[in-house]
């Protein structure tokens, strides 16, 4: 008996010391690759966990389990914006980690049930809040270590009010970009500090510039600035132009064709962008919120691996999606009082086609990269990139076939021998 139970002790501790030296490697292989990426850097990075494969011995000393979902990361994050284009892809990877994560939600109950599932039962709590009450964005902070703010739109939003003359009916400002981009963050970063919350996250643009001629980019540079005056370390985001499943960059071209049988570009479409893959944006996201002690006060730019024309994308596009429909060069003055009537078509979507701002302004100028390689490199670890936090920019080649080929007339099955037989 006794030789049989030390038999089975044996192969336990054979086992268990086969996965403590698997965990060990894995964690000394991804501090290495950290190490290498950010081997400029004047302080040590090192991540507690990566986005989908914890290891065991990095983690904190209030962290509950062995990692990923079940476990509880030790902590809390407030997420404002989850339901944007960005917020799910970083709430599933927060999810996967076990944070504890606080979603505040100023719509429909509906709007933001798609989260649950990224999150076990008790790891979320989703508030709802205005943006103009103070005491509902503190209800939805309380208790956060980490705060991020993705709120924003391309598109300011009216509402119908009633008048006293015919026809009774009129409309007036819900949201400006000014109140999305630059009060709303002022208000969300100026309560953080009062309520003593140690990191705050804001997500700007790399289009921010005042002295564009986009009043989208110009309110996000100005965001940038109210946020710094109330949080002077908060982490700054600015990432170029997101592509993925539900963008609205490559999506744009083929829904644009369809609807109107041609791709209509502001000044032939030569202005320059360097698209950036959305779950990259997400990992360096959630790398930052892991050691966000690590950021404060930092800027961090994220941008893709190459530069497009948006005549490129167009073009590009089309030979994916085999419509093949003309790119029109349609000039400024004629676009825009255009592009003002059909931003009111959303009988497909409940977002508009067409953004005056974006397409008539933002898109004549070039959406890149702000320094150079070198600059980047002597910015004394004040302006970070994703290469800095170990995230490596994927390819827009690699990933646009995947969500446009349904753009075809028969899908991706289309070339198949036999599809319609």
């Amino acid at each position: 008996m006794s030789s049989k139970i030390a038999g089975s002790m044996g192969w336990l501790g054979r086992r268990l010391s086969a996965v403590s030296n698997r965990s060990i490697a894995a964690a000394q292989q991804r501090h290495a690759v950290v190490g290498a990426s950010s081997s400029s850097s004047s302080s040590s990075l090192s991540f507690s966990t990566d986005a989908f494969n914890p290891a065991l011995t990095g983690k904190r000393s209030n962290e509950i389990g062995s990692g990923g979902r079940g476990s509880d990361a030790g902590l809390k994050v407030a997420v404002f914006g989850a339901t944007g284009f960005l917020g799910p892809y970083l709430c599933t990877k927060l999810g996967n980690q076990g944070f504890m994560t606080f979603i505040g939600n100023r719509g429909c109950g509906d709007e933001i049930r798609f989260l649950r599932p990224m999150f076990d039962l008790g790891r979320t709590r989703f508030t709802f809040y205005h943006p103009n009450d103070d005491e509902s964005i503190r209800d939805v902070l309380v208790n956060a270590d980490v705060v991020v703010n993705m709120t924003g739109k391309f598109y300011e939003t009216w509402q119908p009010i009633q008048t006293n003359k015919f026809p009774y009916l009129g409309t007036k400002m819900n949201f400006s970009y000014h109140d999305m981009n630059v009060d709303i963050p002022r208000r969300i970063a100026k309560i953080c500090k009062e309520m003593q919350i140690d990191h705050f996250i804001h997500m700007s643009s790399a289009a921010a510039n005042p002295d564009s001629k986009s009043d989208w980019a110009r309110t996000k540079y100005e965001g940038e600035l109210a946020v710094r005056e109330e949080f002077p370390w908060a982490t700054i985001f600015r990432p170029t132009q997101l592509f993925g499943v539900e963008d609205h960059l490559l999506n744009w071209f083929p829904m644009v064709a369809n609807t109107y049988r041609i791709v209509p570009l502001i000044n032939g479409g030569k202005a320059l962008t360097q698209p950036v893959f959305v779950d990259d944006v997400a990992n360096a996201l959630f790398r930052v919120i892991d050691n966000a002690a690590d950021y404060e006060g930092k800027r961090i730019d994220c941008f893709g691996t190459q530069e497009y024309s948006y005549r490129e994308l167009a073009e590009f596009v089309n030979d994916i999606t085999e419509q093949h429909r003309p790119i029109v060069d349609v000039p400024e003055e004629l676009y825009m009082p255009i592009a003002k009537i059909l931003q009111y078509n959303r009988l497909a979507t409940l977002k508009p086609y067409v953004y005056p701002d974006q397409q008539c302004k933002l898109w004549k100028e070039d959406y890149v990269q702000p320094l150079t390689n070198e600059e980047y490199s002597n910015s004394k670890d004040e302006v970070l990139t994703m290469a800095d936090l170990g995230v490596t920019a994927t390819a827009i080649e690699k990933v646009a076939f995947s969500y446009l080929h349904r753009f075809r007339n028969e899908g991706k099955f289309g070339k198949i021998d036999g599809y319609r037989d």
